[in-house]
């Protein structure tokens, strides 16, 4: 795999200088003519000035890029990696931010939530980078939050997560729980979903699935579900043998009207969809409704058993227009000349057009703000409407998440997906949800975060 190592800073692409400010070699032999003409003290006067200038406009803007590119997470935070290099590549090659270069630093927390917030704080303290784009799972963010809250760093996070935080810190470019879960599970509720009336809600064991699945819960509960049409479990991370989980949802399901709610996180999902292959259970048996698989999953399952299972999303790579075409023939080429495992076979999905998205508003705001001052870029981050890949999206004004479409999309032979079911528009972002915490909101501009909701 084509990876940079632990401490590495990825290597920027190397361009030709577009400005009329000197090389450092031009720099140097210029100072050394004027030398022989002026003598020292105007040497040294010239010196300062245009050491100061070549500073100002040529130091490159240093950003972080945590993510896991080995163990249990790599199958899904690999292409994070990739696709924020890509956006760095392009933003360079025109002329970078402000006039300076972006030179990213990669390193590899390695699925080691401990690790996670290590790495966090060596980007910020110690490479002192301007902003970083990483996590994946919820335990690896909480893991980074306090180092990201205590040293006033900002995060860029970028995938689908449980709600239940309001961090000044962090921007969401994924999904809230009403953004993803409760519109999914509402579907399914529906006559044009299947009007299921039993729900097996299957999940790793942490906080993701956890903490939505008490959402989903309490929703169910108020919709008038009874309790014995509830099923919860959980697996440890990088669980492999899921024969007799199965074998509890086929019986689950044996009176029809079951669907399965899936948070399994990571290289889980493999075994889990090929058990459920082998036990004969089928789309139309129990369909599964999954969170965290997406067309970058399915590039390692065998998707014959998987037809007609779904997954809720605000984006897919059969997102049928011009933009989002380019954006998928950018990514694949770019994997391809990068020498990146599968090339041009890469796919994107959801939480690759978060990290991507993530990258340009950032940039946007910098140019905004002026500044890559943290606080500075925050501000400017308010409201922002912006294009991406998946169609136009906008930064909320107070509470740090992202307006975003809902898309469900059912599993195609080829691993694509095609589209059943989509909001009208973009649903806005609310951090804490309606069933189980109705008297909180979040807001950064007229309260400090998490703020009581006046009766």
């Amino acid at each position: 795999m084509n990876e940079t190592k632990p401490h590495e800073s990825a290597k920027a692409p190397q361009e030709a200088s577009t400005d009329q400010h000197p090389s450092r070699r031009e720099f140097l032999t210029q100072s050394t003519k004027a030398a022989a003409g002026v003598g020292i003290a105007a040497l040294l006067g010239n010196l300062g000035h245009w050491a100061l200038s070549y500073a100002a406009d040529k130091e490159p803007i240093k950003i972080g890029v945590l993510h896991s590119l080995s163990g249990t997470m790599a199958i899904s935070e690999v292409s994070l990696r990739d696709v924020v290099l890509m956006a760095v590549e392009e933003i360079n090659a025109k002329g970078g931010v402000m006039g300076r270069k972006i030179q990213p630093v990669v390193v590899d927390p390695a699925s080691n939530w401990d690790l996670f917030a290590e790495k966090a704080k060596q980007l910020l303290l110690q490479d002192k980078v301007a902003v970083v784009f990483g996590c994946w799972t919820s335990v690896s963010r909480k893991s980074v939050l306090p180092v990201f809250e205590k040293n006033n760093g900002l995060l860029f996070y970028p995938v689908q997560y449980e709600g239940e935080e309001c961090s000044r810190n962090v921007f969401y470019t994924g999904a809230a729980v009403n953004q993803q879960a409760v519109p999914a599970v509402e579907y399914l509720m529906s006559k044009e979903g299947g009007a299921f009336k039993k729900f097996y809600l299957l999940g790793t064991d942490y906080v993701y699935p956890r903490t939505t699945n008490k959402i989903l819960r309490a929703m169910l509960l108020a919709k008038k579900v009874p309790p014995a049409n509830i099923m919860e479990e959980y697996t440890p991370f990088h669980h492999q043998d899921y024969q007799t989980i199965v074998g509890k949802i086929k019986k689950f399901a044996a009176g029809g009207g079951a669907c399965v709610i899936s948070t399994i996180n990571g290289d889980s999902n493999v075994p889990f969809y090929k058990e459920f292959a082998n036990q004969g259970l089928r789309a139309e048996d129990a369909p599964i409704m999954a969170f965290s698989v997406a067309e970058d999953e399915l590039r390692g399952m065998d998707t014959t058993a998987l037809v007609g299972h779904l997954a809720a999303w605000n984006y897919f790579q059969s997102i049928d227009t011009p933009e989002n075409k380019k954006f998928v023939d950018d990514f694949k080429a770019y994997c391809k000349k990068n020498n990146l495992p599968d090339g041009d076979k890469r796919v994107t999905d959801d939480p690759i057009e978060a990290a991507y998205f993530g990258v340009y508003v950032w940039k946007q705001a910098v140019e905004k703000a002026g500044s890559i001052e943290v606080d500075k870029v925050r501000k400017a981050v308010y409201g922002m409407e912006f294009m991406a890949p998946g169609g136009k999206k906008k930064m909320d004004e107070t509470n740090h998440h992202t307006y975003k479409p809902v898309l469900i999309g059912e599993i195609l032979k080829d691993g694509q997906f095609k589209v059943v079911w989509q909001s009208k528009g973009l649903v806005k972002p609310e951090p804490w949800s309606e069933y189980t915490n109705p008297d909180k909101g979040c807001d950064w501009v007229k309260h400090q975060g998490t703020y009581q909701k006046k009766a």
